[in-house]
């Protein structure tokens, strides 16, 4: 077993309605002091088998790693992590906290605010015997749902890049919650129309997660990348904190 003094090595695990490009600028920061980091492509199948993915690539790395996800990313570390005993941090990006039998969809709608739902756009897909739906925001309600605070040019490109998710997997239950294993950071965007502020401040506050808020919309990973980047260093530098103080917490 490898120990806390080691520098880890940072996953991030992007969320619905996005590619792993969405982390460019926090990646950038992040190399830039000196941290090996792995950006997940995110299947936005199912929240197992989108757990079951990202959980074969952390049990492929070495040594100590923080994972950070955004929006339903968080869903999906939460839930991968389970017995993975390397994972020393996670970072909860305008995400998703989970307890165990809840969903994605359900946390998202409860408390009002979230103005998600009209913009999305419903597309069936073929599946071995049946059929399921694809989610994804109009192009013509991105902008001012997702990325209000990213320029108008900027947020066309990630309207017309934007991955969709199935219908389920915002659906599909969990049945792990990470945070109670794991030590948690929370960042909260104030000025989020997909996830409202009062359910994250809910989420992290229930995981006893640090948090910090952020006048930020939805896609705050390309708005304010230097945020991001610096509570994922916040939690970055704890894994070099002796374990029997991480156990006192």
């Amino acid at each position: 077993m490898n120990t806390n003094t080691e520098r880890p090595t940072i996953v991030l695990v992007h969320g619905a309605f996005a590619d792993s490009s969405s982390w460019t600028g926090v990646i950038e920061r992040l190399q830039r002091d000196g941290y090996r980091t792995i950006a997940v492509a995110n299947p936005l199948r199912g929240l197992q088998s989108d757990a079951a993915y990202l959980r074969s690539t952390l049990e492929a790395i070495d040594g100590p790693i923080v994972v950070a996800g955004h929006s339903y990313g968080g869903s999906v570390m939460s839930e991968a992590v389970a017995g993975t005993a390397d994972v020393r941090a996670l970072v909860f990006v305008a995400s998703f906290q989970l307890e165990a039998g809840e969903s994605t969809g359900e946390l998202a709608a409860k408390f009002p605010g979230g103005e998600l739902g009209p913009a999305l756009a419903e597309v069936p897909f073929a599946v071995p015997g049946g059929e399921g739906t694809d989610l994804s925001i109009t192009q013509e309600e991105f902008h001012r749902v997702f990325a209000a605070d990213v320029s108008e040019d900027t947020a066309a490109l990630m309207a017309a890049i934007q991955r969709p998710i199935a219908a389920n997997a915002l659906a599909d239950a969990a049945t792990h919650a990470g945070w109670k294993d794991v030590e948690s950071w929370s960042l909260v965007t104030l000025e989020d129309l997909a996830i409202p502020a009062e359910s994250m401040r809910f989420m992290s506050e229930r995981a006893g997660s640090h948090t910090v808020e952020v006048h930020a919309s939805h896609a705050v990973t390309v708005s304010h990348p230097e945020e991001v980047a610096r509570l994922i260093g916040e939690a970055a530098m704890s894994t070099a904190r002796p374990a029997a103080q991480l156990a006192a917490r």
